[in-house]
C-alpha cells in the first residue's frame, strides 16, 4: 500500500495552478479573473506546506508562516480588487475586462 507524500501534493498543486491559469485567460468577467488568481495562490500554498512538511526540518513553521502571509496577502488583493472592480461598474456599467479599454487611452 503507498502512502500519500510529496510527489501527490506536487500533482494536486500543479493542477490547482493550472486551473487558475486557464481560469485567468479565459474569462472576461473580472470576478472571475479574481477567483482563478486566488486558485493560483492557493496552489502556492499548498507546495509552501507540503515542502515544509517533507523537506525541512522537523519543528519548522516556514511553510505555514508563508502560507498565512499569502492568505493575508490574498484578502488585501481581493478588497483592493473588488473595490476596483465596483468603480469600474459604475463608470462602464460592466465587468466584462474587454469592454473597459477606455482606460488605456
Amino acid at each position: 500500500m503507498s502512502s500519500i507524500g510529496l510527489p501527490h501534493f506536487l500533482i494536486v498543486g500543479a493542477a490547482l495552478f493550472a486551473l487558475g491559469m486557464v481560469t485567468v485567460v479565459t474569462r472576461r468577467n473580472a470576478v472571475g479573473i479574481l477567483m482563478g488568481v486566488e486558485l493560483i495562490l492557493n496552489a502556492a500554498n499548498l507546495n509552501f506546506i507540503a515542502f515544509n512538511h517533507f523537506v525541512a526540518t522537523p519543528g519548522s513553521l516556514a511553510g505555514q508562516v508563508f502560507s498565512i502571509f499569502v492568505i493575508v496577502l490574498a484578502a488585501a488583493e481581493a478588497a483592493i480588487a473588488l473595490a476596483i472592480v465596483l468603480a469600474i461598474y459604475q463608470t462602464f456599467h460592466t465587468i466584462d475586462v474587454q469592454d473597459t479599454d477606455l482606460l488605456r487611452q
